[in-house]
């Protein structure tokens, strides 16, 4: 099955604090809904911005996006 990447942008110059606390939403979100996938991660892009990011699969995309309002997606390739 198809995996998608939820995104969720920060920028400022405390983007990484903000991105890597916000992986820790994520995974309490994965556990309380129990979804099929439990990747999710942040990453810093550069001193002044940085992203948080869940994989889901394709077809549990639409209500995860609907309930976290991620910035954007995109295909997740493993």
């Amino acid at each position: 099955m198809d995996k998608i990447k939820l995104i969720w942008d920060f920028r400022g110059h405390d983007a990484d604090k903000i991105a890597e606390h916000h992986e820790i939403h994520l995974k309490e979100f994965i556990q309380m809904k129990k979804t099929s996938v439990n990747i999710t991660g942040y990453t810093i892009l550069n001193d002044i911005h940085a992203i948080a990011y869940m994989v889901v699969e394709k077809n549990e995309m639409i209500p995860v996006r609907d309930a976290l309002k991620p910035h954007r997606g995109e295909i997740y390739m493993e």
